[in-house]
């Protein structure tokens, strides 16, 4: 099978935009990633396209129709929190199995405000989540209460994620939100499910991101292996079943197979990834996938926080986009903005945050229910 490359890749500034469909929050980024790599939507063979809150109304066919028709086949994608990654790997297989040479991955999604996650099912009883409640702020705290249980983590070290990600993101333009969040105000903030207060929450926000890859036949007839980024892995899973306590949602298992499937697919460890996006979508969370990724090994994530090992200029940072917490996170755009990051940093491009010297990157979106999608990414040239 072939390698397969990005070569374009872009994202909007993440915000609210109420005023606009989620067809032309999608198309503009599909022409950001398109303007990057200097090609148009009639040199695509086939778009894959990530929306979650409107996975039956074609959105693919539906962006197409903002920036042109050419008559490619569309492929919409729906998995959870994972949806963006599922449409990036959903194009890439296509690439490396040699059915195109060239293909659009696109992620959108129109978010506005509110808590999500805590309709359930209409009747009977749910297999999981009966203690306490089923929304994910209460699924991440019961999560991270587990993970102090064992290993002693505080409420400050969780916090300390919310304050590294909040200062990573005054570095970057994109990211909804540009403020500096003190440890006081992160621990003083509205407490939403404890030990997870409101900034240390995720960001309900409109955006999309997309990305073109191409075979490196195609890259180098075009010009453009200078700026390419290797797909050195992409790995997707699912939770096995397993003899557990379900009163608790499980975040940890998927992640765990993928992170190690993704390492065996790319032939390095975790001490070779330079930098991670990782799936902050509460600042407990982060602290879990530490040791979920192979970043430290159990009980030491406290530690990799409270000694600066994953802040920009750390031996392994993380989410130095300001991550979910305050970049935002709009569902089915993620993946793909994961994807545009650590490109970003691999090409040498992301300005006063760049982790200096990054040749290898790993991107990784979890959804409960459930889906992992982790991609490890290699500086081409």
């Amino acid at each position: 099978m072939t390698d397969a490359y990005v070569v374009g890749v872009d994202m909007i500034k993440f915000g609210r935009f109420p005023e606009k469909t989620v067809p032309q929050i999608g198309a503009e980024s599909a022409l950001l990633a398109l303007d990057d790599c200097g090609l148009g939507i009639q040199d695509m063979e086939a778009l894959y396209c990530g929306n979650l809150m409107q996975a039956s109304a074609m959105v693919g066919q539906r962006i197409l129709q903002e920036i042109g028709q050419t008559g490619i086949p569309v492929v919409n994608v729906s998995n959870a929190c994972a949806t963006g990654a599922t449409a990036f790997r959903e194009a890439w297989a296509s690439v490396k199995a040699g059915l195109y040479d060239i293909v659009l991955a696109v992620g959108v999604e129109q978010m506005g405000k509110g808590l999500l996650g805590g309709g359930g099912p209409a009747k009977g009883i749910p297999k999981e989540g009966l203690f306490g409640s089923g929304t994910m702020p209460a699924v991440f705290a019961e999560a991270g209460m587990e993970h102090a249980r064992k290993y002693g983590t505080t409420f400050e070290q969780f916090a300390k994620v919310s304050v590294k990600n909040h200062h990573h993101s005054t570095m970057n333009p994109k990211a909804m939100y540009q403020i500096e969040t003190p440890l006081d105000t992160v621990m003083n903030a509205e407490m939403i499910s404890y030990p997870n207060t409101k900034l240390m929450c995720s960001v309900n926000v409109d955006g999309s991101a997309a990305a073109v890859i191409a075979t490196e036949k195609k890259a180098r007839e075009l010009g453009l292996m200078g700026r390419a980024v290797k797909v050195r892995a992409s790995v997707l899973t699912s939770d096995r079943w397993q003899e557990r306590d379900l009163v608790m949602p499980d975040v940890n298992t998927c992640t765990r197979e993928a992170s190690a499937k993704a390492y065996e697919m790319a032939g390095v460890g975790p001490e070779d990834i330079d930098l991670v996006e990782l799936h902050d979508c509460f600042a407990t969370a982060e602290i879990l996938h530490y040791e979920n990724l192979g970043l430290c090994g159990d009980g030491e994530a406290g530690r990799m926080i409270d000694d600066g090992e994953v802040a920009l200029g750390g031996r392994t940072p993380v989410n130095v986009s300001g991550g979910l917490l305050s970049k935002g996170h709009p569902l089915g755009a993620t993946g793909i903005a994961n994807i545009y990051e650590v490109s970003t940093h691999l090409r040498g491009e992301a300005g006063e945050r760049q982790v200096q010297g990054a040749r290898i990157g790993m991107t990784h979106v979890i959804g409960l229910g459930s889906a992992c999608g982790i991609h490890i990414l290699e500086k081409a040239a």
